[in-house]
């Protein structure tokens, strides 16, 4: 059936009719949406939007993250054939997944860059869809978090990262994406008691009270016990899940802007992910792709599949398994 179906099918991010079920499409040809999902505005019945921010002028090293989103979807490609490989549902089918497209925005007018994604995420949520950006660099993570504390009140941090992004920073105007969380903690959008960084490897003497399990404890115990760890730190609050694509080790994801040696393997952060399936998690995002130092495309690839484990995560809630 699907090498017939891949006769047939092309550009599925317009031609397609439904939102659910796989595509045959060819891998290396056609429009990316990701996963081959129906590029739409119409979010009336859709449980997840994919969507892009194309924005890295908050960067402290190298840049080149505004093309992530782009070379995500690209990646995506090789997903869309398949079910989730180990999840006990196939979430192409069972869920209606849309690509919302990318934000909107005057790339020269950063002090109004904020507002833009938090009244984006907000008509996402607004419609009852559960949002999963791809980035872009890790500053955008702030004004999404403002739009689902308005809706979910303060909520919990979900970070895979080197980096904790909680360096002191008092000026609200300042877009940095390695104060961010600091920013969102003192707003009161994010519980630091209830949220959790994993795979920290960089030092900062004020973590703000977030819990962390660095990359070397980890290694030291493993993904199942880090999983644990996480959902016992979490139990059933809301939970935002942002994933730094240079959580892990640069042997696994070289192209990103501020590569830290040691850090997670690939495998881990996969087996991570699954054990923490049934969290009461409301959306997610996935950041610092930069494909200029992707000469692989590994990182893309790695960025994909953690945007697919969100989904899948949701999913386990939305579907009531």
């Amino acid at each position: 059936m699907a090498l017939e179906d891949a006769k047939n099918q092309v550009d599925q991010a317009f031609t397609r009719e439904g939102l659910k079920g796989p595509s045959f499409e060819n891998t290396f040809g056609g429009a990316t949406s990701f996963l081959r999902r129906r590029y739409t505005k119409d979010l009336a019945g859709v449980d997840v939007a994919v969507t892009g921010i194309p924005f890295d002028q908050a960067v402290t090293n190298r840049p080149g993250t505004r093309l992530g989103p782009r070379a995500i979807r690209e990646a995506s490609a090789l997903q869309a054939p398949d079910a989730p490989y180990g999840w006990p549902f196939d979430a192409l089918s069972e869920l209606a997944i849309a690509d919302y497209g990318d934000l909107a925005f005057d790339y020269a007018d950063i002090p109004a860059f904020p507002g833009r994604v938090t009244e984006h995420i907000r008509g996402i949520l607004e419609a009852g869809a559960a949002p999963v950006t791809l980035g872009g660099d890790h500053y955008i993570s702030f004004p999404i978090l403002r739009a689902f504390a308005e809706k979910h009140g303060k909520i919990s941090l979900l970070q895979f990262d080197a980096h904790t992004d909680t360096w002191a920073d008092d000026d609200l105007a300042r877009v940095d994406h390695g104060t961010m969380f600091y920013k969102a903690v003192k707003a009161g959008i994010v519980d630091p008691a209830t949220s959790v960084q994993v795979g920290i490897r960089t030092t900062n003497e004020d973590t703000l009270g977030v819990n962390i399990i660095d990359a070397a404890s980890v290694h030291e115990i493993g993904p199942v016990e880090t999983a644990r760890r996480i959902r016992e730190i979490l139990g059933d609050r809301p939970v935002y899940l942002s994933f730094d694509i240079d959580g892990l080790d640069p042997a696994f994801a070289p192209g990103t802007g501020t590569p830290v040696w040691g850090g997670l393997a690939s495998w881990q952060a996969a087996r991570i992910l699954r054990e923490i399936a049934g969290l009461n998690i409301k959306g997610g995002d996935v950041v610092e792709v930069s494909p200029p130092f992707d000469t692989t495309g590994a990182t893309a690839i790695a960025g994909a599949h953690v945007a697919v484990e969100i989904i899948c995560l949701l999913g386990w809630r939305i579907l009531g398994r």
